[in-house]
């Protein structure tokens, strides 16, 4: 691992190239697959840095089986593909600490080439690791992460232990949550941590979220729990969602807050129950999937801590997915669930122009659904040329890399979220 930079050994062999998984894919821009088994692979969720700052290496993970949901015994690989190097997958260790949604949190701290972080189960507890590719060193931090700030100095985390047992594939096994019986606990919510000193701070406890009232509806009787933080690509504000739901009824109830790093300036940006998937689009604006009276559900473009709202893609962005801005905002990237076929379909939107432009349409066969879904969470690399995505559509979950290049062309600038 030390030498992972020079060596030239291949460890697992070319990746096949693999056709889109449709027929008349003409047109489409090329894909190939840059991990294969019989090992599964993927990498999570969309909001990660999957690759490093050069764009050469591309994060993963590596699972021996699929179609339930983990058990406290079962660890996964964790690793990376040299994707000029033939595809080779670098190993770089394991963890009991994980779930189908969004892995172990494994990605790149901000700003570096050689340090990634995720997070682990030791000893009864959570806890997250810096490692150093080029050393081998590993350092353990007290805690685990789920958003790192732009900086590299602050992480913030929910209660995994309740996010398990509230949303199943988004939490970790392993370690019961003591307050699974407590409608809304004043010592479980967002914690911070500093990831020089290891020092951590409950910031925002749930039952300080429920101090603030819900106007479009209520909570009686209802469970409540935080989910998906996401900081802004510079300064110190971070995003989360406030979900709560009831154990006799279907579905949930969302909003969204956006707070200080300190925990302070707490503002509720999105007030009225449902929102599903956003990003950051510079550090005053969020685009959410979300619910407006304007438009009711659509894509959204949220103005922080203002009532500024702009619908983005009305008659074209028409379904949730997994959306975020390439450098330089031009371009959306973003997918969908799989439609009546079963496909599902990452795709660019010019922002300027409305032009929606397909990736291609990768079947998602009917045994991944619920909690192992394989949704094909894309992601980009930082010069915003590549497109990496998780599918299942040639038999398992693998990690399959676009060329988009040809699409975006000479529109890029700015720089990646890092």
């Amino acid at each position: 691992m030390a030498d992972f930079l020079s060596r030239r050994e291949l460890l697992c062999g070319a990746a096949a190239l693999a056709a889109h998984a449709a027929p008349g894919a003409e047109g489409l821009p090329p894909v190939r697959a840059i991990t294969r088994g019989p090992k599964f692979h993927w990498f999570g969720y969309y909001d990660k840095l999957q690759f490093d700052p050069t764009g050469r290496y591309a994060l993963g993970m590596e699972v021996e089986f699929e179609h339930r949901s983990p058990r406290p015994e079962d660890a996964i690989r964790i690793g990376m593909v040299d994707t000029r190097d033939g595809d080779r997958w670098i190993d770089l260790g394991q963890t009991r600490a994980w779930c189908w949604q969004q892995g172990c949190m494994l990605q790149w701290l901000p700003g570096s080439r050689r340090e990634v972080i995720y997070n682990d189960r030791l000893e009864g507890r959570f806890v997250s690791h810096i490692l150093d590719l080029r050393s081998g060193r590993r350092r353990t931090l007290p805690a685990p992460i789920y958003a790192v700030s732009a900086d590299a100095r602050w992480a913030v985390y929910p209660d995994f232990r309740r996010l398990h047992d509230t949303r199943p594939g988004y939490g970790y096994c392993g370690i019961p949550d003591p307050n699974r019986d407590v409608a809304a606990p004043k010592d479980a919510g967002i914690w911070r941590m500093d990831l020089r000193s290891g020092k951590t701070e409950l910031i925002f406890s749930i039952a300080d979220a429920c101090a603030i009232p819900y106007r479009h509806g209520h909570w009686q009787g209802a469970k409540h729990w935080f989910n998906h933080l996401l900081f802004a690509p510079a300064g110190g504000r971070f995003c989360f969602l406030h979900r709560w739901g009831w154990p006799d009824q279907p579905g949930r109830v969302t909003r969204m807050f956006t707070m200080d790093v300190t925990g302070g300036n707490v503002f509720e940006l999105m007030p009225y129950g449902m929102c599903s998937h956003f990003i950051w689009r510079d550090p005053q604006h969020i685009l959410a999937w979300s619910r407006h009276p304007s438009h009711q559900d659509r894509f959204y473009l949220w103005r922080d801590q203002t009532g500024h709202v702009e619908v983005v893609g009305k008659e074209v962005m028409t379904a949730d997915g997994h959306c975020s801005y390439l450098p330089g905002n031009e371009w959306i990237l973003n997918d969908t669930y799989p439609d009546k076929e079963r496909r599902q379909n990452p795709y660019l939107y010019h922002a300027a122009t409305g032009r929606r432009v397909a990736l291609g349409h990768f079947s998602s066969p009917k045994e991944y659904t619920g909690e192992w879904r394989c949704d094909t969470h894309p992601r980009f690399s930082p010069d915003g040329r590549w497109v990496t995505i998780d599918s299942p559509h040639a038999g398992g979950r693998q990690i399959y890399l676009i060329d988009v290049s040809g699409i975006v062309g000479g529109t890029l600038s700015g720089k990646a979220r890092a």
